[in-house]
């Protein structure tokens, strides 16, 4: 099957060049024309992607070499690309950086496997023709990628940017699309390694209205986006051949709520669509506003901050007592990362501590570096609802957090960390009754006996009542 479909990935040499902000800007930018945008981003992150989310008003896929197999990544980009005017796909890192000496899972593999032309990023601090020779270095290190344009950011003036312009051109044979000015005072917030999540911003549709308008000023949209049209057809030999088909539940569909506010934001959008695919309801709550749990056949809290709302989080004293009574009376909780922390006894903020829902007997202390972050892989070894022991798991994890275990009987943990770190380095997953708790997020364009697994363990949640 031939698919013809608008699509640019923008890349850069390295991480920190300006993808996220110059993506918001190009996607505001061409809304504003009245296009329809599709976005994604390329590997797990949550956060670039919520933006994107934001700044297109329609949900943004992940789009992960590690996570998915090529036939997956090709599915969900030809899923959520159909109808819109052009799809955008921010990379991450620099362009080759990959997983290994061959570069797999770099921005560079996914923008081969959508077969898609290349946006190149040039942060051209300190540096003038120089920048043509590594870009050169970049055509000759992959003569198959299609690096279509660049974009010149921060430049210091018009001397600069002519020189620079000049040496691409000559020696590189590929046009300069635009020059961003060195900009003095950045708009969009940041923490740790990357932006502040948009849910946490007072002025996010600023920040995105800035951005909208230095991509206008500096920026050659029209050109930008006669390469996206150029974009070769997509050959695929059908979609969705081992995805989950949709289940007709009547009235019978099993209700999941999923925990979704200022503490509780990061799902992977194939989760949610997943679980409605198989027949669920999905009720969404608010873990601060509302005074108790609703009637819910399960429950599934993503990952999330929720530091940063510790102290609302313990306030809501009603919901947190209605969640823990409804865990001990069997109701099937699948908890991820931020999600995990909700369900200890205390969490744990510069040395203050935040008492959480208490249906796991840890202690969450937060630490200024990252406890664990990166790819996971994780073998099932333990019975559990949601997955078959034997199984093997591809997910991410990103936690400032440690676990501290307040009980001396040795909970159950029922993976084993083959890659990445999980609660402590070997284990990862408490399980507790029908609770699983993980610092893993697992998605579920990647997993798809995820959804499965937990439409199944909602029989559980019924019987409780």
């Amino acid at each position: 099957m031939y698919f013809k479909r608008p699509r640019i990935v923008i890349a850069a040499l390295r991480g920190g060049s300006g993808k996220t902000i110059l993506s918001l800007g190009l996607i505001a930018a061409w809304r504003e024309q009245g296009l329809e945008i599709a976005p994604f981003k390329k590997g797990p992150d949550f956060i670039d992607a919520g933006w994107m989310a934001f700044a297109a008003e329609r949900s943004c896929h992940n789009l992960d070499p590690f996570l998915m197999r090529q036939e997956q990544l090709l599915d969900s980009f030809l899923s959520h690309s159909g109808g819109v005017d052009l799809s955008i796909v921010e990379g991450n890192r620099g362009i080759f950086d990959g997983l290994d000496l061959e570069g797999q899972c770099s921005t560079a593999e996914l923008a081969r496997i959508i077969s898609s032309p290349v946006i190149l990023i040039l942060d051209v601090t300190m540096a003038t023709r120089t920048l043509a020779a590594v870009l050169k270095g970049c055509q000759v290190f992959d003569p198959e990628l299609d690096i279509a344009g660049v974009i010149l950011n921060r430049v210091a003036g018009l001397r600069q940017e002519t020189l620079i312009r000049k040496s691409i051109e000559k020696y590189c044979g590929i046009p300069v699309l635009g020059s961003i000015p060195k900009l003095r005072d950045g708009i969009f917030p940041e923490r740790h390694m990357g932006l502040v999540p948009y849910q946490e911003s007072n002025h996010a549709e600023k920040a995105v209205s800035w951005a909208r308008d230095t991509v206008r000023e500096n920026l050659q949209l029209d050109e930008i986006r006669l390469i996206a049209s150029r974009a070769g057809a997509m050959v695929t030999e059908g979609q969705g051949s081992d995805m989950e088909t949709e289940v007709s539940v009547g009235q019978d569909a099993p209700r999941i709520g999923f925990i979704r506010d200022k503490s509780f934001w990061f799902y992977y959008p194939e989760n949610l669509e997943r679980l409605e695919k198989l027949g669920a309801e999905l009720v969404e709550i608010d873990a601060l506003c509302q005074n108790s749990l609703p009637d819910v056949d399960a429950l599934y809290i993503g990952g999330g901050f929720p530091e940063t709302q510790a102290e609302a989080l313990a306030e809501n004293t009603g919901f947190r007592e209605s969640l823990r009574e409804e865990i001990k009376l069997g109701l099937p909780v699948y908890a991820e990362c931020g999600g995990f922390m909700y369900l200890g006894e205390k969490l744990i903020v510069h040395g203050k501590a935040y008492p959480m829902v208490g249906a796991l007997p840890i202690e969450f202390i937060l630490h200024a570096k990252p406890q664990g972050h990166g790819y996971t892989i994780l073998e099932v070894e333990q019975e559990n609802l949601y997955y078959q022991v034997g199984d093997t798991l591809k997910g991410h994890e990103f936690h400032y957090s440690q676990p501290v275990f307040t009980s001396k009987e040795e909970l159950d943990m029922v993976f084993k960390v083959k890659r990445g770190h999980g609660v402590n380095g070997l284990r990862d997953g408490v399980c507790i009754k029908n609770l699983l708790a993980t610092y893993t997020h697992v998605h579920a364009g990647g997993n798809c006996s995820w959804a499965r697994g937990f439409i199944n363990a909602t029989k559980f949640g019924r019987r409780r009542k």
